[in-house]
C-alpha cells in the first residue's frame, strides 16, 4: 500500500513536471513571436529619430516636432522590454526626469525652447536607437523578463504617468499612456493570455478586463479628461493580477524592480 502510494505521487510529480516543461517550452515560443513587434517598435522610433535630425538640421521645427512625435510612439510601444533588457540604453534613450540625453532633451528645446539646435542629441539618440534595433535580432527575450517588464510598464502608467505625464513640455503624455497600455496589451496576448488561459481561466480573463479597461479610460480627448484615480486603481489591479498570474505560469513573482 505504501509503495503504491509512493508510485502514484511519483507520477503525480512527473505529470507537474512535464506540464511545467510544456508551459516552458510554449512561454519561450510565444516570447520569440514578441520579438517582430519589438523590432518594428523600435524601428519606428529609430526612423523618426533619423527625420528628426534631418528636419532640425534644416531648421524646420515644425516638421522637426512632427518627427519627434512619430519617434515617440514607436518608443513607447516598445517600453514593455527596453528597462529591464537594455537598461543602459534605455537611460540613454529616455532619460527622465532629468532629462540630460536622448528623446526629452531634444523635447525641452524643440518644444519648450522653440529651437532646432539640437544635432548633437539628435546624432546620439539615432545613434543609440541604431544600435538597439542591431541588437534586438539576437538578443534573448525570456518569458521572465518580459512579463516583469509588462508589470512594470503597467504600474507606471497608474502611477508616473497620472499626475501629467513624462512628455509634459510637447503636451503628448496622454500618447504616451495610449502607446503604453498597446504594448502591454500586445505582449499580454501575444505571450501569456494563451497559457494562462489553460491554468486559470478567470485571472486570464481578470488580466484582459483590466486591459480594456485602462484602454477604456485613456481614451480620451486630453489629458485633464483622464479619470486618475480609476486610472490608478485599475492599473494596481492590473499590477496585482499579472503578478499572481507569473506564479500561475511557473515563473517569478513580479516585482517593480527590474532585476
Amino acid at each position: 500500500m505504501i509503495d503504491q502510494r509512493v508510485a502514484l505521487s511519483l507520477l503525480f510529480l512527473a505529470l507537474a513536471a512535464g506540464t511545467r516543461t510544456a508551459n516552458a517550452a510554449a512561454l519561450d515560443d510565444a516570447a520569440e513571436r514578441y520579438r517582430a513587434y519589438a523590432i518594428e517598435g523600435i524601428g519606428s522610433a529609430l526612423s523618426g529619430a533619423r527625420d528628426l535630425r534631418e528636419r532640425a538640421a534644416a531648421k524646420d521645427l515644425a516638421g522637426a516636432r512632427k518627427a519627434w512625435l512619430s519617434g515617440r510612439a514607436g518608443w513607447e510601444r516598445s517600453e514593455v522590454f527596453t528597462a529591464g533588457f537594455v537598461p543602459e540604453l534605455d537611460a540613454l534613450i529616455d532619460a527622465w526626469p532629468n532629462a540630460d540625453s536622448g528623446f526629452h532633451a531634444i523635447e525641452a528645446k524643440l518644444f519648450g525652447a522653440g529651437q532646432t539646435d539640437v544635432a548633437a542629441d539628435a546624432d546620439a539618440l539615432v545613434d543609440h536607437l541604431d544600435e538597439l534595433h542591431s541588437k534586438l535580432r539576437d538578443m534573448p527575450l525570456s518569458p521572465q523578463g518580459l512579463l516583469d517588464g509588462t508589470v512594470r510598464l503597467a504600474y507606471e502608467v497608474g502611477e508616473s504617468k497620472a499626475d501629467g505625464g513624462e512628455s509634459r513640455i510637447s503636451g503628448t503624455s496622454l500618447d504616451d499612456m495610449r502607446n503604453n497600455v498597446s504594448g502591454i496589451e500586445f505582449a499580454y496576448r501575444t505571450i501569456f493570455a494563451g497559457s494562462l488561459k489553460e491554468v486559470d481561466a478567470a485571472l486570464a480573463d481578470s488580466v484582459t478586463q483590466r486591459i480594456e479597461q485602462l484602454k477604456t479610460i485613456v481614451a480620451v480627448g486630453d489629458l485633464p479628461h483622464v479619470d486618475v484615480r480609476a486610472l490608478r486603481r485599475v492599473s494596481e489591479e492590473l499590477v496585482v493580477a499579472l503578478q499572481a498570474a507569473s506564479v500561475k505560469l511557473g515563473l517569478r513573482r513580479s516585482t517593480l524592480e527590474a532585476q
